[in-house]
């Protein structure tokens, strides 16, 4: 089994939850008291809320740089990142590591197009929505059009995401209102939707709209994660 370097922290919420389902992945496949070999670097998520609303992409890169090198020398056979606005400085954090990178769209775009799917929502944080560094690699690696909310919805899903969902916070109200932004993102002629940022399928999931497709980027990433790691 090779070991799995997960950049976390980015919130603790999301990475607890990446712990939970790496180790029961594993063990669904292998059984016994099978769990995975796992390293963990967890930040301060004070960092991770300074950077993106800041936009100080350049000291995310250079923090993340110096975390995966460290999940190398401590040997991980390849490294996670559990956050998808992170994943903006991916090429940068990854660049100079011998071990492969695993990304959270690629597993992702993979499950929308085994659905036939080529027009997609996105939820996220406001930088994966407004800027185009995510919705760019689903189309041109992947032919996925992504549509996105409205500016005031936007506006309330990265709201919610980082005053409530990253300290643990799930309520009612904000389930509505995502649900609302999904069903607005369906007329607007998205086949399904992208729960794009980790912490969201703490709040909604399929059950919440047995109709629409929804791709869980946590699960589509902790599956392909343990295809890598048991392969």
């Amino acid at each position: 089994m090779k070991r799995i370097g997960i950049l976390g922290g980015s919130s603790d919420q999301a990475t607890a939850e990446y712990y939970r389902r790496l180790n029961a992945a594993v063990n669904a496949r292998l059984g016994g008291w099978n769990t995975a070999e796992l390293l963990v670097s967890s930040m301060n998520f004070a960092l991770a809320e300074a950077w993106v609303r800041s936009a100080n992409w350049d000291a995310a890169a250079q923090y993340l740089s110096e975390r995966a090198a460290a999940l190398e020398t401590a040997g991980a056979d390849l490294l996670i990142c559990v956050s998808n606005t992170l994943h903006r400085v991916a090429e940068r954090f990854t660049a100079g590591r011998r071990i492969p990178f695993l990304h959270i769209v690629d597993p992702t775009a993979a499950a929308i197009r085994a659905q036939g799917l080529t027009r997609i929502g996105l939820l996220g944080t406001k930088p994966v929505m407004a800027t185009d560094f995510l919705k760019r690699r689903y189309q041109e690696r992947f032919g996925i059009e992504v549509l996105v909310p409205a500016p005031d919805d936007q506006d309330a899903v990265d709201r919610i995401i980082f005053d409530e969902l990253c300290r643990g916070r799930f309520l009612p109200e904000a389930k509505a209102r995502y649900l609302a932004i999904v069903d607005a993102l369906v007329a607007a002629g998205a086949g399904g939707v992208i729960l794009g940022c980790t912490e969201i399928p703490l709040l909604i999931g399929p059950s919440d709209r047995p109709g629409v497709p929804m791709f869980d980027t946590v699960a589509l990433h902790v599956e392909a994660a343990v295809d890598l790691a048991l392969g």
